[in-house]
């Protein structure tokens, strides 16, 4: 039963680890965008984009793949009016996500 618990963790404390930091990357270019300091919110969206590659894609749910999808889709395209709005949005869901399935 120790040896089950030691690869469970291992195989998805580096996926809990990545989405948690792409949670507070999120978080960070939200407040970034709010304060209108887009410098520092183009650094952690840029963090947040290479988050989004770390997280292997066969641990996952299925549709945290497509809030994944929606993270990148969200962050690459200009900054517009509802950007902070959607990256703080989709950090909550990640933080949720962790919360409910890897915690």
């Amino acid at each position: 039963m120790i040896n089950y618990l030691d690869f469970f963790s291992k195989k998805f404390m580096n996926d809990k680890i990545a989405i948690e930091s792409l949670s507070m990357d999120l978080y960070r270019t939200a407040i970034g965008l709010h304060r209108g300091s887009y410098k520092m919110a183009k650094r952690f969206s840029d963090e947040a984009i290479l988050r989004c590659g770390e997280i292997k894609k066969d641990n996952v749910k299925p549709y945290f793949i497509k809030i994944l999808q929606g993270i990148e889709d969200c962050l690459s395209n200009q900054p517009r009016a509802r950007t902070a709005e959607d990256a703080l949005m989709y950090s909550v869901l990640c933080k949720n996500y962790v919360k409910k399935f890897l915690s």
